[in-house]
């Protein structure tokens, strides 16, 4: 009997961010291997080395939020994730027509 693959932490934030914010774009990318040695790399409780992040949404539900307000509210949503293991995390979020370029979506 094959066992079910466990999602990885990419998987699981991108779900949750995907559920929450509805985002017209959504990129979750997994920065640990540019963090090797550094600290917090090795990353909590089951990790396994993802431990650095850069998160970039595009989403409706970003419009007339502060970019602390935006930023508190991923973080909620990642609440678990963090408290387990994820040591940095960048994020990058915008609401639709606040994008002057393209460049990463």
């Amino acid at each position: 009997m094959e066992s079910e693959k466990k999602p990885t932490v990419r998987e699981k934030m991108e779900g949750k961010l995907a559920a929450a914010f509805a985002p017209e774009f959504l990129a979750v990318i997994d920065e640990s291997d540019s963090h090797a040695g550094h600290a917090g790399h090795a990353g909590g409780a089951g990790h396994g080395g993802e431990t650095h992040f850069r998160v970039r949404i595009v989403s409706a539900k970003f419009d007339g939020l502060s970019r602390v307000d935006r930023h508190r509210a991923v973080n909620a949503v990642l609440a678990d994730e963090i408290a387990g293991g994820v040591h940095a995390l960048a994020l990058d979020l915008k609401a639709p027509g606040e994008m002057k370029s393209r460049a990463w979506t």
